[in-house]
Formats: structure tokens, C-alpha cells, sequence
């Protein structure tokens, strides 16, 4: 014969319970005049075939056909009003539960308007509240099914990641804007989550937006291109490049240049790239592609590196030395092989 539960109550000693259904393993019996004992921070929830019935707050009560009308539909037949009955009780925690983490599993896409279509991860923390305990159970423990804070708190990082996919493509267009409004990210996204948990009895409290990052290529891209803004000129930018390539030759033991240098082009092109890059320095001509922004020698006319057009400074006007015949600059007071001067 099943036990008829006298005193039904539930005392959360980790504190991390948004709900918790008594008995675990589904309905138990109980009888008209039994204890329900509910907490401060409680509400308990009577919940019969995926719906719930009745909510009670904290306290001691006695269950009576008064306090529990809507219960006493499913009674089918009483005796002297101390017939069994089956039932399930939620207790639903009303406290705020803080520093839930969420974070993106798979990394979402992001169209960006200058890195094109760029794969971003985040993650970040946020505080939920349960505001209306019958509508949670009937949503999340009734329909979905989710009896445990653990399988809670997974349903609700997929709203948070999902309406976080969509404020960021909505608002902003570039990676470049997000950094330095963290706070007015996490607060718009904190009121689009309210609609959706509003839909399951619940409330964001707060939501924080910890970091939002490109792949680690595309961070490398990022910080190259800030180094060149940070060194102000192409002459400097080279001669730092140039630098950092001289010094991870020297690194290398075996003396061969191209391995230390690591640029994946073999032995006769690391040979050849620290020549190339001084005579770049020494000109002081060369340019950067005014597409991707990458270094491109003097009087190239397509980018080494996305094929982009180049723009190519005129040579300027020649004219033959009346005395020597050297070509002399257009312009030139005298000539600057053999001194003659010129009109």
C-alpha cells in the first residue's frame, strides 16, 4: 500500500533549486487534511497531468476542500472527506538566481561591413527571477518537461544566445563598434529576453555581456591593422616588420633566415624578403593596398594579396642635359651630372 503523505514540504539546502517536484519520481497520495508546509522564498505549486492547479504561499497549511477548490475536481470520490487522492507539489524558488553563466556552443555568424562575414564566440553571465511560479510550471515543468534547475538553466542559455544573434545583427555593422558598448549591449539584450521570459513566468534581472570575439585569424588581422594606425606611417610600419623579421632570423641557431622567419614561403623567398623590405624602406615609395591595407612594393599595380588595383604615381617629365645629354628632371635649375645650368 503506497504511504499517504502527511506533511508534504521541501527544504532546499544548496539554495539552487528553481523547482523541485515532490515526490521526484511523480504523483504520491495524499488526503484532505494533511500539512503543506511552504518556505519564505517558496511557492507550491499543486500540479496534476501536466497542469497546475492551485498555488499557495508560505506558511502551514492544512489541505481542505476551502483552500483547494480547483483540486477537489480531481478527487473522484470522498469519504468522510479523508480519502487519499494523488498529487505532485512544485515548490518554485522566488529568490533571484545570480551568475548563471551563458556562452555560445557553436560560434554565430556576423556580417560584418568591413571583415565581410566574420564567426563571433561570447559569453557573458545574467540573473533570472521566477515572477509568476503557475505560469513557470505550467510552461517550463508542464510542457517542456523540465523538472531540474540544470535542464532550466540549458533552455534559457539558448534564448539568451539566440536573441543575442539577432540584437547584434540588428544594431550593430561592424565587430570594431561592439567593444566599447558592452553596457548598451547587455541592456538591450536584457529587454528582448524580457518578452521571451515573460512567456514562461520569469525576469531578467540583469544580464552581462563578458566578451564577444573573432576567430584567432581574424584577431591577428585586427591587431595588425591597429599597429599600423598606432605607428602612424608605412616607412615605420615597414622598418617594424622588417625589424621583427632580422630578429626571428637571429633566433634561429641553424643560421638559416628563411625557417626562422616562418613565413611559409621556403628558403629562397625568406632569403629574399628582409632585401626586399629594405630596399621598400630605403625608397620610402611603397604603399599600402587601400583595399586590405597590405604593404605592396613601389610601382606594383595590383595588391600581392587580395589583387586589388594599386594606384601608380606618373613619373614625372624628363628632358635631355643641352650639354651632357644625361635626362634631367622637368624643372631642374641645373643638371646634376655635369653642372651645367640650366634655363
Amino acid at each position: 500500500m503506497a504511504k499517504i503523505m502527511e506533511v508534504i514540504e521541501f527544504l532546499d539546502n544548496t539554495g539552487n533549486q528553481m523547482v523541485h517536484r515532490v515526490p521526484e519520481d511523480g504523483s504520491g497520495e495524499t488526503k484532505i487534511g494533511s500539512q503543506l508546509v511552504v518556505r519564505e522564498s517558496q511557492q507550491a505549486v499543486f500540479f496534476r497531468d501536466g497542469k497546475a492547479l492551485d498555488v499557495f504561499g508560505p506558511g502551514r497549511h492544512t489541505l481542505t476542500t476551502m483552500n483547494i477548490p480547483l483540486l477537489i475536481n480531481v478527487i473522484k470520490t470522498v469519504f468522510d472527506g479523508k480519502s487519499p487522492f494523488r498529487v505532485e507539489v512544485c515548490f518554485v524558488s522566488t529568490k533571484v538566481f545570480t551568475d548563471l553563466k551563458w556562452g555560445t556552443a557553436e560560434p554565430i555568424p556576423f556580417a560584418d561591413e568591413e571583415l565581410k562575414m566574420i564567426r563571433l564566440r561570447s559569453h557573458g553571465i545574467y540573473s533570472v527571477r521566477i515572477k509568476d511560479p503557475q505560469l513557470f510550471v505550467n510552461k517550463l515543468v508542464g510542457t517542456q518537461g523540465l523538472y531540474t534547475t540544470e535542464q532550466i538553466d540549458n533552455f534559457l542559455k539558448t534564448i539568451v544566445v539566440s536573441r543575442l544573434t539577432d540584437f547584434l545583427g540588428d544594431t550593430y555593422k561592424s565587430i570594431f563598434q561592439v567593444a566599447q558598448h558592452y553596457d548598451e549591449l547587455g541592456t538591450g539584450l536584457k529587454a528582448r529576453l524580457q518578452e521571451d521570459f515573460g512567456k514562461y513566468g520569469l525576469e531578467a534581472v540583469d544580464v552581462y555581456i563578458n566578451a564577444i570575439t573573432p576567430p584567432e585569424e581574424v584577431s591577428a588581422k585586427i591587431d595588425e591593422r591597429t599597429g599600423i594606425a598606432a605607428l602612424g606611417d608605412m616607412n615605420t610600419y615597414l622598418k617594424y616588420k622588417a625589424a621583427n623579421a632580422m630578429g626571428d632570423a637571429a633566433k634561429n641557431e641553424s643560421g638559416n633566415a628563411g625557417a626562422g622567419m616562418g613565413l611559409g614561403a621556403g628558403l629562397g623567398m625568406g632569403m629574399m624578403l628582409p632585401g626586399m623590405l629594405q630596399q621598400a624602406m630605403a625608397s620610402g615609395q611603397a604603399a599600402p593596398c587601400p583595399k586590405c591595407q597590405t604593404p605592396n612594393m613601389a610601382g606594383a599595380k595590383f595588391c600581392s594579396n587580395c589583387g586589388g588595383t594599386l594606384a601608380v604615381a606618373a613619373a614625372p617629365a624628363m628632358a635631355p642635359c643641352p650639354k651632357c645629354g644625361k635626362p634631367i628632371a622637368a624643372g631642374s635649375k641645373f643638371c646634376p651630372e655635369c653642372g651645367e645650368k640650366l634655363s
